[in-house]
């Protein structure tokens, strides 16, 4: 230890430190000696050139893998695994962030995001999806010789982007095209950007509520094949049996999931508090099966000693140790259809197989719609087209013919 201090140049002081926040992150003892080599090294090197701790950012980092490439080292880290230490730097105020250069494309989405959080009030979410498409949208059609002229833009450009992107999308996704594009398009043209509102030129996406059935709802016993394929003997398995269960004993979307507490759990009364869309919040009954496979999970890996400070139930069983996102969510699943020999499928679909399963036990709609958490009974009233057995008994038979 004593050593590993002395050979570290000028980040000598931040090597305890450095070690304790890789530990607080889940990273394994091998990981971690590794990774204070480097900040070794690093600090050697600033040394050798005369420089500061401070004056270490993504020039200097770059220079010194170069020189390491070089000199013929045989273990370089790539810029990603000093991802870490310079974030470490950058938290104990070794180092400064370099405020970001924004092109005149990044100003305006800056903008434009800022606009949708502090106006609009969406979700993170759902800004994240509106700016990206934003991006795809004034990349492609306002730049004029490499530079952003959105006033040059025309109903034409408008109508070419969206067919562009509804064509390789699903009639659901093409609708979300058209919110999105609206809305950049109005942002632009409330702010003085273009002289048009060129959001009257978008066309709406047709499609009915009913027009289609909607996928095959998976069985029972799919349902516990992806149940029974998760190796609960391992800490991965434990936690991915528990999202599981959640998905299909509760129908909660895979955001529901990720965005899951530990205060959440309220053992005592039996519930669980859900923060569903729109910022609500609701309470549901905590089935016995949820209950054991949450206990089951926060008795082993998770309720170990460095994940302490973190307050989402969920987290990822890889360093650095964290929340997971609604992607992981997906991932589990797939992985489990997978092991399962089943078609993969999305977390959604599980939420599907609950109502089609509740359906087929003879629930009412409104008790459906109640579990499922929706605001209009219309959307529920979909999942009563797949009982094509029940619908038949209740079909008006055709004019002259029997039933």
């Amino acid at each position: 230890m004593a050593s590993t201090r002395r050979n570290a140049g000028v980040l000598a002081p931040q090597v305890e430190g450095y070690r304790d926040w890789l530990t607080g992150r889940g990273y394994t003892p091998d990981t971690i000696r590794n990774m204070l080599k480097d900040l070794g090294q690093v600090g050697l090197w600033l040394t050798a050139q005369g420089l500061a701790a401070a004056q270490l950012d993504a020039v200097q980092m770059e220079l010194f893998l170069s020189e390491r490439r070089r000199v013929g080292h045989r273990r370089v880290p790539g810029a990603r695994a000093m991802v870490p230490m310079v974030s470490y730097l950058r938290e104990v105020g070794v180092v400064e962030e370099a405020p970001p250069s924004l092109t005149p494309l990044g100003e305006l989405l800056a903008g434009y995001q800022c606009w949708m959080v502090q106006e609009r009030g969406l979700a993170p979410s759902t800004v994240l999806r509106y700016q990206n498409a934003a991006r795809r949208f004034l990349q492609q059609q306002a730049m004029v010789a490499g530079v952003l002229e959105p006033a040059v833009l025309t109903g034409v450009d408008v109508n070419s982007f969206l067919l562009r992107e509804c064509g390789r999308v699903s009639t659901g996704s093409a609708k979300g095209r058209v919110a999105e594009l609206r809305s950049v398009l109005r942002f632009l043209y409330l702010r003085g950007l273009t002289p048009l509102r060129l959001g009257t030129a978008v066309p709406p996406v047709g499609g009915w509520r009913l027009a289609k059935l909607p996928p095959p709802a998976m069985t029972r016993a799919d349902v516990q094949s992806l149940l029974d394929g998760c190796d609960r003997g391992t800490d991965v398995g434990v936690r991915d049996f528990a999202i599981i269960t959640l998905l299909v004993r509760l129908g909660l979307r895979s955001i529901e999931v990720a965005r899951l507490e530990l205060a959440d759990v309220d053992w005592r009364a039996g519930e669980l508090v859900v923060r569903g869309k729109g910022g609500g919040r609701d309470r549901l009954p905590l089935p016995a099966e949820v209950g054991e496979a949450l206990v089951a999970y926060l008795s082993g890996d998770r309720g170990s000693r460095t994940d302490q400070g973190h307050t989402r139930l969920f987290l990822t069983c890889r360093a650095p140790r964290g929340p997971i996102r609604a992607d992981l969510v997906g991932d589990v699943v797939q992985r489990a259809c997978l092991r399962a020999g089943l078609p993969c499928v999305g977390p959604h679909r599980l939420r599907h197989a609950l109502a089609a399963e509740l359906l087929r036990q003879g629930a009412g709609l409104v008790a459906i719609s109640q579990v499922l958490r929706h605001q209009d009974l219309a959307t529920t009233a979909l999942y009563a087209k797949v009982d094509l057995d029940t619908l038949g008994q209740v079909a008006a038979p055709w004019p002259g013919t029997g039933r």
